[in-house]
């Protein structure tokens, strides 16, 4: 129980971070001298989603007093607001005066939310591993069907089922609702998945993944896991997951007989209960893709083993602030980021499973996509400065597809990092200062899709050009 404490205690400051959750971001003191009262809110275009839940991503309601110099500030909060709940394409708004009274109206465009999605996922970290180390075989490729309803009764709630065949096949389903009370501040939500793999990674040499097992062999690793999850989100700005989950994973004898410390205790099951919690500000203007604005994401883990791990627990944090740079009218739309992520673990003599460290999924340092770097503690910073060259819109005669956007942010970028570890073994890059730069370019499109082209120069001389497929 003394983990659990001392470790949510060093997750204080993110929850401190929810200030200023109930104010209107960069709000200045409006001119009180034209104070209208808002009579009616008129929506429409929301085919599906209900009422209740688009006013409750506003900071606008019935019967509210506004100055009226807080219109043109209120008009564009609203629309990033809505924009961000992913299930517009399209938010218009304009306002009626009668007197001191107000009508508000929103047109909206609702997405396509039942998405049957065909992904391709690679055994590799990345899409240049694949391409580049593992000459881009298509045996390590997984392709998978996933239908999502995204809004699903209207509700916000998302209900999704996976089928995955090839390098890893998996069954997954999850169901999350955001809202089960008349506050709108409650939800709760469940997942389950299985996956089996005949070929994974049991330990790493030189900072490089080792793999065992063929693509046409028996099955050396199966993971069930699943878990019901509470959400607590008191205001717009704020959210609080806590989940509790159960997993059980089990490695063949391959596994066991190349790297007998892959779980604990040299055993060839683990199997723990596990304690999640996490904290999200969003002072941002767009959580995928932002550009102005302040967010910060804490996460505690705890886990108590019951086969195969003993007691681990970390805590990771990411926080991001992002500014827009006044250059002048020959050169708007500057943009600069700073982006920092860490982690801390206790106890730190974990089995090689449950280590991990940079060069996994986001927590690398650019430049350093071939490599992965273990260890226990680290931190990540990262330098971006960008201008927005192309935002367009295009119109084309499909109902969910109506307007495709397309916004082009060429940059520069700087990129330190480091990573502990007692342990080293014959890794080259622990221990010691990471760095980069680079230049790049980013593309964001329809349905919040991202790609990112970056030529990064690291510390060991090597260059390259890298594709990624999130934001930084």
């Amino acid at each position: 129980m003394r983990h659990v404490i001392a470790l949510l205690f060093m997750l204080l400051p993110g929850y401190l971070c929810a200030y200023g959750q109930n104010t209107l971001k960069g709000n200045k003191a409006f001119d009180t001298s034209q104070r209208v009262t808002i009579s009616k809110i008129i929506i429409d275009g929301n085919t599906i989603t209900r009422r209740s839940v688009i006013l409750r991503e506003t900071n606008i309601h019935e019967g509210g007093i506004i100055s009226m110099d807080s219109v043109a500030f209120l008009m564009e909060q609203t629309k990033l607001r809505l924009f961000n709940m992913q299930l517009f394409n399209e938010v218009e708004q304009r306002t009626e005066r009668n007197g001191n009274e107000l009508t508000w109206y929103i047109h909206l465009r609702e997405r396509w939310y039942i998405i049957p999605s065909v992904t391709v996922q690679f055994a590799d970290r990345n899409f240049n591993t694949w391409w580049v180390e593992e000459n881009h075989d298509l045996r390590r490729a997984s392709v998978g069907l996933t239908l999502t309803d995204k809004n699903f009764r209207g509700n916000l709630e998302t209900l999704a089922v996976t089928v995955q065949d090839g390098y890893t096949q998996k069954l997954g389903i999850s169901y999350m609702r955001p809202y089960v009370n008349g506050g709108q501040t409650r939800g709760m939500g469940f997942w389950l998945s299985y996956a089996q793999s005949r070929q994974t990674y049991y330990a790493t040499d030189s900072d490089k993944l080792v793999y065992a097992g063929t693509y046409s062999g028996p099955v050396i690793l199966r993971q069930t896991e699943g878990g019901i999850s509470y959400i607590y989100r008191p205001a717009y700005a704020s959210r609080h997951i806590f989940q509790l989950n159960y997993k059980d994973y089990s490695a063949g004898d391959t596994i066991l007989k190349l790297n007998p410390g892959y779980y604990a205790n040299g055993s060839r099951r683990a199997r723990f209960m596990e304690l999640f919690y996490r904290y999200e500000y969003n002072g941002v203007d767009n959580w995928n893709y932002s550009l102005d604005g302040f967010k910060l994401v804490t996460q505690a883990v705890v886990r108590e083993g019951l086969e195969g791990i003993n007691f681990q627990s970390y805590a990771n944090v990411e926080a991001g602030l992002f500014l827009p740079i006044a250059a002048g009218e020959k050169f708007p739309k500057w943009y600069a980021s700073a982006v920092f992520r860490g982690r801390l673990m206790y106890p730190q003599n974990q089995p090689y499973y449950f280590l991990g460290g940079l060069g996994t999924q986001t927590d690398y340092v650019r430049g350093y996509e071939y490599y992965v770097i273990d260890g226990y503690n680290y931190g990540l910073l990262r330098l971006d400065l960008k201008r927005e060259v192309f935002n367009n819109t295009y119109s084309i005669p499909m109902k969910y597809f109506a307007a495709i956007p397309l916004r082009i942010y060429p940059k520069i970028f700087a990129d330190a990092g480091y990573i502990g570890n007692t342990t080293p073994g014959n890794s080259f890059l622990s221990n010691r200062l990471l760095y980069s730069m680079g230049i790049g370019v980013d593309v964001v499109t329809l349905y919040d899709i991202k790609i990112r082209f970056e030529f990064a120069y690291n510390h060991l001389g090597q260059n390259g050009l890298y594709l990624h497929f999130n934001s930084e």
